[in-house]
């Protein structure tokens, strides 16, 4: 069977083909092995103009090597490189969140694999417990760490305070912004779910900002946990454990980061 175009020229190949080389693996298989959802469902984010590859908008069909190429999802650069990890730690008390540390404290990193090197996204203060997330994936790290990407951080707070609990004035100072050193607080969600304990979540990371919040406002903190990052909580990580995220919530905190970047973020319902 002759397949030759007319006048001998060879065939011209279907677009998907014509962005295809012969090296690397289809865009539609990476992102559906970290976690972006079924074949069918990353064709469609594919299609969508979601995807860009180096810069350029991917279409259906398109190779990827993941040693060179640069993968983003909505703006989020797609850790496809070999040799990422994730790992998310339940951070005790009395442990900081540095890598080194001068007064020879435990830090967070003699508490995961030495190799391969990871830094922390975000500190705790020492006293704080808690879930954090290292890695050793630059791009991802800087996104969430920026203030633009406004990933929610949920915290409960024991605090110092009479039987009654904490007034409602001060939970609505809370809610609205709490004037402090470096400029006041952006609004925040806060209940009391129990006299004396506060969950609150914010979308910013000043420096231990829900300690001086509480104090600003007439409650001193004396025992802080950090309970949840974006769309990730693990209420069975004991302190001082920790695991691998899995690819779906690698997808979910993507997704929050280009969310709160795009201004559209949920607030999630108060807890009063």
């Amino acid at each position: 069977m002759n397949t030759s175009a007319p006048g001998g020229a060879t065939p011209e190949k279907p677009l998907w083909e014509q962005n295809a080389s012969d090296e690397g693996e289809r865009l539609q298989k990476v992102l559906a092995r970290v976690g972006y959802g079924s074949r069918r469902v990353c064709e469609e984010i594919i299609q969508d103009g979601r995807v860009t590859v180096n810069g350029v908008v991917a279409i259906l069909g398109k190779r990827v090597s993941i040693d060179t190429d640069t993968v983003e999802v909505d703006g989020v650069t797609l850790g496809v490189r070999p040799g990422l990890v994730y790992y998310l730690l339940n951070k005790p008390t009395g442990v900081v969140s540095t890598a080194f540390d001068t007064h020879d404290r435990q830090t967070i990193l003699e508490l995961v694999p030495a190799e391969p090197r990871v830094f922390s996204i975000g500190r705790l203060d020492m006293e704080t417990e808690g879930l954090i997330i290292l890695t050793n994936d630059g791009d991802l790290g800087n996104v969430i760490a920026h203030p633009s990407s406004a990933v929610e951080k949920e915290y409960v707070a024991e605090v110092q305070c009479g039987p009654q609990g904490v007034s409602q004035s001060a939970i609505r100072r809370l809610r609205v912004g709490v004037e402090l050193e470096d400029g006041v607080t952006a609004p925040a969600e806060v209940g009391q779910p129990e006299n004396g304990v506060l969950r609150i979540t914010i979308h910013e990371g000043k420096n231990r900002q829900i300690r001086r919040m509480c104090e600003e406002v007439g409650y001193p903190v004396q025992r802080l946990v950090r309970v949840r990052i974006g769309p990730i909580r693990d209420q069975h990580l004991s302190p001082g454990e920790w695991r691998h995220l899995t690819h779906t919530e690698l997808r979910l905190l993507r997704e929050a980061v280009a969310q709160g970047k795009a201004g559209g973020r949920r607030q999630p319902p108060r807890i009063r």
